[in-house]
């Protein structure tokens, strides 16, 4: 075997802060995000065997209403098909749940296989063969780049609700960069209060730089945290390999990345959110799009608030 022979340059994690940080520059935002950052990071292991205690999966994608605009694969954003709220379904029922964040791979995901990011009828099976409790409810965690919001008002209620089904452990999966700070400032409020989680994202850098408990990367683009879309055996690897994460990390700040890999072409990973690969007057369109969106954003929570 040939030492000296490397992987390809890009053959490495996305930098989805700095990218995000020069896209919304070429935009024409002066005011970069501050992304979430904590020194220490709440640990809580497991208090017995995973196949005695009840997990609950908790996700980021929004429920589908017909009445909200397109919401199909690939579709523009729509700022109107997000939610604001915590909200909860049936663990024993299916879901029309879908992707509408701003920021997904939307040119290199097909969005067409919800199992790629709301694992709950694989978390069923799982849960039949003996390998946990599936606890009665999801609950979807709003995104919002409010981290304020985020913790003071959404990770409270997420407990509440979690505590309430009796949970003892969660998964948590991650679509969009903000999901990934969302999730990660969940996560570290439940461990904090005592319920063991892992987080499932394909953003490398957000969840380690905010700091988790447990985290599994997937060096997939944006909205396929769960595994490749239909592609079964790829979700059944991810979630064995998230669950192995759950129950063997031995503290805080664990990260695993999964050997899975998306395609032998790396170029996915330039065309993400990349000023240097959009023409200006499409730059031009997108900056306008977005105040529209930021003001649609604004209107709904006035209106929910």
């Amino acid at each position: 075997m040939d030492t000296m022979d490397f992987a390809p340059e890009l053959d490495q994690p996305v930098g989805y802060m700095a990218r995000t940080r020069a896209w919304y520059l070429a935009l024409g935002y002066d005011n970069p995000y501050r992304w979430a950052h904590y020194l220490d990071v709440p640990f809580q292991p497991l208090a017995c065997k995973l196949s005695d205690l009840t997990l609950t999966l908790i996700t980021t994608a929004a429920p589908f209403d017909p009445a909200k605009g397109d919401q199909a694969p690939r579709a523009p954003y729509n700022a109107a098909a997000k939610f604001y709220d915590v909200y909860s379904g049936s663990s024993d029922q299916d879901h029309d749940v879908r992707i509408v964040h701003v920021a997904i791979d939307r040119k290199h995901s097909p969005m067409t296989d919800p199992n790629s990011w709301f694992p709950l009828p694989l978390l069923r099976d799982l849960a039949s063969e003996g390998r946990f409790r599936l606890g009665p409810r999801f609950h979807g965690a709003p995104t919002n780049r409010s981290q304020r919001q985020t913790i003071e008002k959404d990770c409270p209620e997420i407990l509440a609700r979690c505590r309430e089904d009796g949970t003892d452990v969660a998964v948590l999966v991650a679509n969009c960069p903000v999901c990934h700070q969302t999730l990660s400032l969940v996560a570290r409020y439940l461990e904090a209060n005592g319920i063991a989680t892992v987080l499932l994202g394909c953003a490398k850098d957000i969840p380690e730089h905010c700091g988790v408990p447990r985290f599994l990367f997937s060096d997939f683009p944006l909205g396929n945290a769960a595994g490749k879309p239909h592609d079964p055996a790829s979700q059944r690897q991810t979630m064995a390999l998230a669950l192995r994460v759950l129950e063997s990390a031995p503290g805080s700040r664990t990260t695993v990345q999964s050997p899975q890999r998306w395609s032998d072409d790396f170029d996915w990973k330039l065309d993400y959110s990349n000023p240097d690969r959009t023409p200006a007057n499409e730059l031009a369109r997108l900056r306008q799009e977005a105040d529209q969106a930021k003001a649609e954003i604004a209107r709904l929570k006035a209106v929910s608030s």
